[in-house]
This record gives structure tokens, sequence and C-alpha cells, in this order.
């Protein structure tokens, strides 16, 4: 249960919610305490006056008001205790995913998307229901109804049949506005299902976010769908609220009425008056039943295991993150890069090594391409690069700072990626290709996708650059996807440039088009390529070879054909195969 403390932790910035709670929770309960009173005035006042029937009337009016007060307290109550839930969940969703796109790969390696996006849905529906909903159907109230109801036959028959002619009367407005409740109950579960989409989008493109440094814009475009979550369950819990407020006014009302009837009873001898008192005290047990929400022990202890699950996600660290005080990088970036008898090994895969003893220096506009076999080490080459990972041992150096020195998101700014995996986002063209810069205006756009040879194919689409593109970019081509990858590290304009197989996915036209692109972005731009068709890199400054781990060989095309060894046989066998 100590778990709950960080539901409370939550809650507690909304103290005048709390209090507006609290208050309407303390006048239900006296009102509700009232109720004896209010009927011990009626039997000692009312049925006292004998056989003047119209002097009882104030009495009950009074009571009434008195019901019609419980309606409203219980109705506030309601309504604020439902809404701090709401609320409460709505800022937990919103802290876990911007905590949760500030973890490295590490984390993710360890814990998968899908299960993390059922946390922040799941979990937190569970915790909403008992947070948000002080009291619910359960097998107490059961129980006490239809012991209730069994009591109120045996005192009184008569008025018992009256009461279950009545109750179906309450059941109105549960039929009328259950309905509206049941449509607004699901357009609020599609809000929560659009969040976990959004959750597993971002998570699984994890390191394009960070690459493009766009954490804060993820963190605000989630926090806008929890909002439009919310405003759908505010309506939600309005309407419940005004339902309560009914059915409570309408068992009770009933309950007042009959008893009237029932001191009518007792005028005329049929009933005493302590019978009378008896099946009150009953019949409230009944409209408790009817009226009551309880919080039951299984409830919060599912509760406080979903709480569990979220605590353990927000008390997760990255071990990537910025020094209490980062290093400057020097301005304006050169674009230099330095690995120094660098090693590493993944955490999921401690006995193999991903680097062992890898030294390179990418000089200021240098073009360098990474060739070799799968399994090398080229692409996590690029991880370290970007500092998703730190070496076990080694340096790494951009512009002369050390990574570990330097603020991590300030080395991503400095760079611009095209993956081999094209990540397209579930939005526009415009907002794919400015991922990387939001600030760019539409013709800067327009001139990436040109220079990225994508302007064509986008002023086909429908609405053009603003057409919606399609979960993973379903609406277009693998060529076209990737040419939106490229327009968008064109626009992001990066002073180091890190190319995975860039046209991997091109025919041989559009491969053509698109190389003539990039190596006009790679002009005075340090650029890492990794390739694995040889034919794409002959014109690289640099070509490094890389086997389990090291550097086997670097030099030219030419210089590397010439020397024999494992690029001369990938490039032997690739040629051949394109020759057959």
């Amino acid at each position: 249960m100590s778990r709950l403390k960080l539901l409370w932790r939550f809650a507690r910035a909304y103290p005048l919610q709390l209090t507006a709670a609290l208050v309407a929770l303390a006048v239900a309960a006296l009102t509700t305490l009232a109720i004896p009173q209010g009927l011990k005035m009626v039997v000692d006042n009312g049925f006292a006056r004998g056989s003047d029937p119209a002097a009882i009337a104030p009495f009950f009016s009074a009571f009434l008001g008195l019901v019609g007060l419980l309606g409203v307290a219980t109705a506030l109550r309601f309504f604020f205790v439902s809404w701090i839930g709401e609320r409460v969940v709505a800022d937990l969703r919103t802290a876990v995913q911007r905590h949760l796109i500030t973890l490295d790969p590490v984390f993710f390696e360890e814990n998968r998307p899908a299960e993390i996006a059922s946390r922040i849905t799941s979990d937190t529906a569970v915790i909403e229901q008992v947070v948000g909903t002080s009291a619910s159907l359960a097998l107490r109230n059961t129980v006490m109804g239809i012991g209730g109801l069994g009591y109120m036959f045996w005192v009184s028959p008569r008025l018992t049949l009256m009461m279950l002619l009545v109750i179906p009367l309450t059941m109105v407005p549960i039929l009328v506005l259950g309905r509206k409740v049941r449509d607004i109950s699901r357009a609020s579960q599609d809000r929560v299902a659009d969040m976990g989409t959004m959750v597993s989008e971002v998570l699984g493109a994890i390191r394009i976010v960070q690459a493009f440094t766009q954490e804060a814009r993820e963190a605000l475009r989630f926090g806008a769908a929890v909002e439009r979550s919310f405003d759908t369950a505010k309506r939600r819990i309005r309407l419940r609220a005004v339902m309560t407020a009914l059915v409570i006014t309408l068992v009770f009302g009933a309950i007042t009425l009959v008893l009237w009837q029932g001191a009518l009873d007792v005028i005329s001898g049929r009933l005493s008056g302590g019978s009378i008192a008896a099946f009150v005290f009953a019949a409230a047990i009944v409209a408790g039943a009817f009226g009551t929400l309880t919080e039951v022990y299984g409830d919060f202890m599912r509760a406080a295991g979903a709480a569990g699950r979220m605590e353990e996600l927000l008390s997760a660290r990255p071990q990537i993150r910025a020094p209490a005080q980062p290093a400057a990088l020097p301005v304006p970036p050169r674009g230099e890069i330095a690995l120094n008898d660098v090693h590493f090994h993944y955490p999921s895969k401690p006995d193999a090594p991903a680097l062992n003893g890898f030294t390179l220096t990418v000089a200021p506009g240098e073009t360098v391409a990474v060739v070799g076999p799968s399994g090398a080490g080229k692409s996590t080459l690029f991880q370290l690069v970007q500092r998703f990972y730190d070496p076990d041992g080694g340096d790494l150096r951009i512009d002369g700072v050390a990574y570990r020195d330097a603020d991590p998101h300030e080395i991503r700014e400095r760079i611009a990626v095209v993956p081999q995996e094209t990540v397209i986002f579930a939005a526009s063209a415009l907002e794919n290709i400015r991922y990387g810069r939001p600030d760019a205006t539409e013709a800067e756009v327009w001139a990436a996708a040109e220079a990225a040879h994508a302007d064509a194919f986008l002023k086909d689409l429908p609405d053009g650059i603003h057409s919606f593109l399609g979960e993973s970019g379903t609406r277009l081509s693998g060529g076209q996807r990737q040419r939106v990858a490229i327009a968008r590290a064109i626009l992001r304009n990066a002073p180091i440039l890190l190319l995975d197989e860039a046209t991997s996915a091109l025919d041989a036209e559009s491969e053509k088009l698109v190389q003539s692109a990039l190596d006009d972005l790679m002009k005075d731009r340090t650029t890492l390529v990794i390739a694995h068709r040889l034919a794409t890199v002959r014109g690289a400054d640099r070509i490094v070879v890389m086997d389990k781990g090291r550097i086997v060989a670097e030099g030219t095309h030419d210089s590397l054909m010439a020397g024999g060894g494992l690029y001369a046989r990938l490039a032997r066998l690739q040629f051949d195969q394109l020759a057959a």
C-alpha cells in the first residue's frame, strides 16, 4: 500500500480541488448522519399531530430538502474526486513519457517498448479506477441491499412493494444518461488508445528522437494528446455527476414519498411509529446499495501494483547523461571526430566485443566510408558517435572535447543521420522532413526535398507536402521513404553527417539522383558512411575496412584493391554478382 504514495505526490499539486472534494465529502457525510435526526423530527412532530395530515407537510418538505442537499453534495464529491483521479493519471502519464524519452537505448534493450506502452495505458487505467472513483458496486453493497429488501418486506410488504414499483423510475436516468456515458467512455478509451500508439511509435524510434534532439517536442506532443484524453474524461465525469445526483435524489425521494404513505398508515393504525422508523433505516441501507460506490481491497491491491510499476519507470535513470558542469563545445563547430583505443561490449552481450581497440580520427570536412562484413562493428561505431552508449574503455572526442565531459544533447545537435531502417512518423511529409528543425520554413523544407529528389512525388500527393504519410510511412514506397529521411538530414544542416547505407532502398535511377544530392551535401561536412554496396564509396576520401571490431585496412578504393585482403575480396564478390 505504501506504493500509493506515488499517487499522493501528484494529487497534492491540486490543493483547491482536494479541499473541494473533502468539503463535499464532509457535507455529504454530515447530511447522511442528519437523516436519522430528520426522521426523528418527522416521527416526534409529524406523527404526533394525530389526525391532521396537513401538519405533517412542513416536516416532510424539510426532509426532502435534506435529501436534495445530500444529492448535490454527493454529486460534487464525485465530480471533484473523479477530477482529481483523471488529473493525477494525466499527469502521471505525461511524467512517465517525458522521463522515458530521456533514457538511453540500454534501458529499451532490457524493457520492451510494447510492455512499457501497456504500463502507461493499462496500469494507469487501473489507477484511474481507484483514484478517480471513490466507491464502486461491491459485494458488501449487494448483500446489504438484498438483506435490506428482505427486512423491509418483513416489516411492511405493502410499502416494500410500493418501493419496488418506484425503484424502476430510478433506472430511467441510468438508461438515458448511461448510453451517453457509455459513448463518451468509448471516446475516452479511443483517446487512451491514441496515446498508446504515440508512445509505441516514439519509443520504437527513440534513436531518431534523440539523434534529432526532439525529446522536448515529443513530450509536448504527448502532453497535448494527454490533455485531449483528459478533456473527454472531464465530459464523462460531469455527466456521471449529474446522473449520480438524479439517481440519489430519486431513490431518497422515493423513500420519502413512501415514508409519507407510511405515516398515513400510522395515522390510520396500520403501522406503528417504531415500525416505520425501522423501515426507513432498512430503506436507507437499500438506497445505499444503489447509490454508493465502494472501494474494495482488491482494487487497492491492483492499484498498488500498477503504481509500483509506474514508480519503476520513473525511478529508472539514464546511463548517458550530462555531467553537472558540461564542457562547452567549440563554436563554430569544426566537425572533428576522434576515437582512441575504444573497447565496447553491448550490455546484452557482455562476452562478445563489438569494438576492440578501435582507433579512428575523422578530420573536419573529410568523408570516411566504413565497410566490412555483417557484425564487424560498423553500426556500433555510429551508436557510439551519437553517444547512445559510452565505451568500456578508450576515449571519444568531438572537436577536441571528450564525450563524457559534454552534454549528449549538444553532441547530437551537431549530427544529422540517415539510418538504414528509415523511420517515418505518422504525420505529414512537412512534419517528417523538418523533424530535426521544427522552426524551418516551408520553403526550406521544399528546398531540402528538392535536394533529396523527393519534391516530384511529394507534389503528386493529395495535399502535397501537407499529406499524411500513414503509419510508418505506409503511403510511400521504400525508396520514397528513404528520400524523405535524406531530406530530413539535409534540412538538419549539421556539421557531422552519418549515412547508414542511405541509398539501399533506391532503384538505380533514384540512387544516382540521391547520390548526387548526397555528394553536394557532404561537401565541407564531416561524413561517416556505412556502405554495403562498395560501388557507392569509391569517391570517399578514405575507406576504413572493419572486421571483428577492429580496423584491418584503410585507404582509397584503388589502393585497397591493389593491396588485396578483405576489401578486395568483398569487392570482387559484389562485382562478380553484378556481372552475373
